[in-house]
Order: C-alpha cells, then structure tokens, then sequence
C-alpha cells in the first residue's frame, strides 16, 4: 500500500472513532470514550516534561553533585516516585506513554524510525484532543518519519522541535547530517542551543490566550550526547576533572533552568493552580559515548567518556537492570497533590489511563491498555497499587516483574537472572539457582504477556 493509502486509512479510522467517541461510544486501539470527570469540576491542564538520558543520580533529590534547584523544589512540593519504571531506550518509552500499551505490542525493542503505530492507534494526544483539549509537543518526537509518521498526525495540535532521536544542539541536525528541526511538522532553520529553543516554545504554548484546557508534551534533548554548552553553564562545575561529565552536568542545570522558566510561565499565566505537572527520565543514564564520523565529524576529537550517573542501581541505558529502566521523576500540582513519596512501582504505560481519567475520559478498546490509572496512589487515595507484573522486551533481553521478584532472560545465550528487589534493590544476588520454581514460573508468565506481542507494522 502507498504512504498515501496508508494515511488515507489512518485519517478514515481517526474519523469513525472521532464520530463513535461523539456518540459515547470507544472506538480504536486506545480510543476514549466520554465520562463525567470524577472529583473535579474541571479539566486540569497537563504539563508533562521528560528528560533524555538523565540517570538515576543525576538530579539533587538524589544526591546528585549536579545542580537541580528547580527539579528539587518541584519535587520536595510533590510526590516523588521512587520505583518509577520506563522502557530501556528513549522510542520504547515514547510509545508507552503515548499508547498505554508496552510497545513490543507494535513491534518496537529499541530506537526506532519508519511507522511506528498502527493505523487505527488512538494515542494519548488524540484521546486528549477528543477531549477538548490543545494537545502541543515541543522538543524530541522520534516515533515515526516525516513527512508521513509526524507529531500532527498523531493527535498533536501544534508541534515544534526534531524528529529524529538525537540532535546536534547548535546545528539541529541528526547525526547523519540531516535536517530534522520543524515547526508544525515541517522543516525550518534556526539558531540557538535546543534546550533554550524547547523552553522557549513551551512558554509560547503557555502564555498563549487559551480557551480550552492543554496538554504540553515537553520532550528535552538533554542530557543526551552529543553535549555542548556554554560557558555560563560550564562554570557552575569548575572542578569536575572529566570534561564529558562536566558537559553533562551543565546541561543538565541548564534544563533545570528552562523547567524553571516554565514554572514561572504557569505562575505568571495564573494557571499554575489548574495544572498537574509530571517529570521523568526516558531511560537510564548513558556510560559513555563516542564518534568520529557522526555529526559530520564535529565531536572527533571530544570523546564522552563519562556520562551521566545510575549508581546505586545496576547497569546503563539499553538494560534490562534497574539502572536501564528505573529513572528519576515526580508529580507537582500545587493545592492537588501532598508532599510526599509513592513507594509503589508505576510504569511508563500507566500514564495513558491516568492522565485519560483527569481528562474525564475513560480509555477503551479492543484490546486492553497495559497502563492502569495510578490517580489514587498519586493523591494518596490507595496505599498502593494492588501487586502487579510488570513487562520490558528489547533486542537483547526480556523481563518480568511480579510483586517484588524480577526476572531477566537474555536472548543471546538464555541466560536468566532472578533477583527480590525488596531485599536486593540494587540487584548483586543472581537467585536463579536457587529458586528455579520461581524462574519457571516467572518464565510462563513472561511467556504469556508477550504472546500478545508481533513484529514490525511495516
């Protein structure tokens, strides 16, 4: 089928479950399909900002050495997630957010281009937009190619920033030298740092007269490599001796300093007190990095040799281990939301039926969401979620998490690692020699979740 059979299609199916949403009625994969919002006279405005490869220990709350004042002070006024799941790489993530669904349903183990979604996906911007509201990206998309897999027709109103996974942040090019900056799916040429660019867009978005609620998806290039910053953001690190860490750092206050920017542009809007602001990392921190060739051979000669932080969790971006999938992040509503930490672990996906809930909508389709709405854990109705089984699949390994035992099966040799998180967090005591019932059970189930998983769309 051509690409513009294929859009063609996609643009009927977005229009019947539009028409079967008006009537009350869920259509699609995610569809939504319309309810009263409960305990709330109003549709809050959504801010949702993630960070691209930002470990573990890379931000204060943490005890990070790296400077996050904003961060911190959003998340000592909000709940802070301390078992807070996402998938290993960053277009894994994206799509569980976007979908509700682990992203190995639509075939995607890793960072990914082409079509990505199904054609009758109804992802959370759509939901959103059905919904009433104005639903804006600004900064990284990386779940399709333009022109025919970008931000608008996925349910975005608006869109601005890069398609592609990573970017110099000067020139906006890909690492293979393409062009991939946009504003409203189509290629433009700027100047400035990306990060400053992002922010500056988010703020658009948020001062603009608004006449309807907004969802603000702000997706940050930092801290991925490659890193360049200026030298008013190098100066807050004069004595980190390793160059590339010091670039991590910097940019990683430097985008503390854009969230602060944002934060001030709800405050001085007045919207501050009508909107739920979520932060999270994509995925673990990245160990080092280097090329000669890529980005047209301007980083050859400044090797990343440390990178970002995960300790005291094991492991790195791409992993199946906790420091691969457990990542920095928190809630803030002012006047919403008490101070406090959520024990419970929550996953990437379950931000789909969550934010659909505040929305007043109620997710529903042929085939069920892998997301649950974690709203009562978050405002402190429910103690905990009820003991759950978590899933991650990538090229290189799957896993499972049932309660506190996670198992991790290794696709190039079948190797499996069994670990309690509740008494090894950190994950040093391998048990799958000592509890092979447990691994067998655990294998079954990880065999059942992923039979709903196939291959690529296209």
């Amino acid at each position: 089928m051509s690409n513009a059979g294929i859009m063609n299609r996609r643009e009927f199916l977005r229009w019947a479950a539009a028409g079967a949403a008006g009537l009350g009625v869920g259509l699609g994969q995610t569809g939504c399909r319309s309810i009263k919002a409960k305990g709330s006279a109003h549709q809050p405005n959504i801010v949702f900002i993630i960070a691209d490869d930002m470990g573990w220990k890379d931000i204060g709350y943490h005890g990070s050495e790296i400077k996050t004042p904003n961060l911190d002070r959003l998340a000592q006024g909000g709940r802070i997630f301390d078992q807070h799941y996402v998938m290993p790489t960053c277009t894994p993530t994206r799509v569980g957010l976007l979908s509700g669904q682990y992203p190995s349903r639509y075939g995607i183990l890793g960072p990914d281009y082409g079509k990505v979604f199904d054609d009758d996906t109804v992802t959370l911007a759509e939901a959103l937009k059905r919904k009433g509201y104005a639903t804006h990206i600004s900064g990284k998309w990386h779940m399709g190619s333009p022109p025919e897999y970008t931000p608008m027709k996925y349910g975005f109103t608006s869109s601005y920033g890069y398609f592609a996974g990573q970017i110099d942040p000067y020139t906006h090019l890909y690492k293979t030298g393409t062009k991939t900056w946009h504003r409203n799916d189509t290629l433009v040429d700027e100047t400035g740092h990306a990060t400053d660019l992002i922010t500056e867009d988010a703020v658009r978005v948020i001062k603009a007269e608004h006449e309807q609620p907004f969802f603000l998806y702000v997706a940050y290039s930092v801290p991925h490599s490659p890193l360049k910053e200026p030298a008013a953001w190098l100066s807050k690190y004069p004595d980190m001796r390793v160059p590339s860490r010091q670039w991590f750092a910097a940019s990683v206050t430097h985008m503390d300093d854009g969230i602060g920017k944002i934060v001030t542009a709800l405050d001085e809007t007045g919207l501050r007190k009508d909107t739920l602001l979520v932060f999270i990392s994509d995925n673990g921190a990245q160990q080092r990095w280097a090329s000669t060739t890529e980005y047209r051979g301007r980083y050859a000669d400044l090797p990343h040799t440390v990178l970002g932080n995960n300790l005291p969790l094991r492991e790195w971006k791409g992993d199946c281990y906790e420091g691969g999938i457990r990542v920095p992040g928190f809630v803030n509503w002012p006047g919403q939301i008490q101070a406090g930490h959520i024990a419970s672990p929550v996953h990437i996906v379950d931000w789909m039926p969550t934010l659909c809930h505040l929305a007043g909508a109620e997710p529903t389709g042929a085939q069920p969401l892998d997301g649950r709405d974690i709203w009562p854990v978050i405002t402190g109705d429910a103690s905990q979620v009820p003991e759950r089984t978590l899933y991650w699949k990538t090229a290189k390994a799957s896993a499972v998490r049932q309660g506190d035992w996670k198992l991790i099966v290794f696709k190039n040799d079948g190797h499996e690692a069994l670990f309690n998180l509740a008494t090894d967090p950190y994950e040093k005591h391998d048990l799958a020699n000592q509890e092979s019932g447990r691994v067998a059970a655990l294998r079954a189930v990880l065999t059942q979740i992923a039979s709903r998983d196939r291959g690529r769309v296209s």
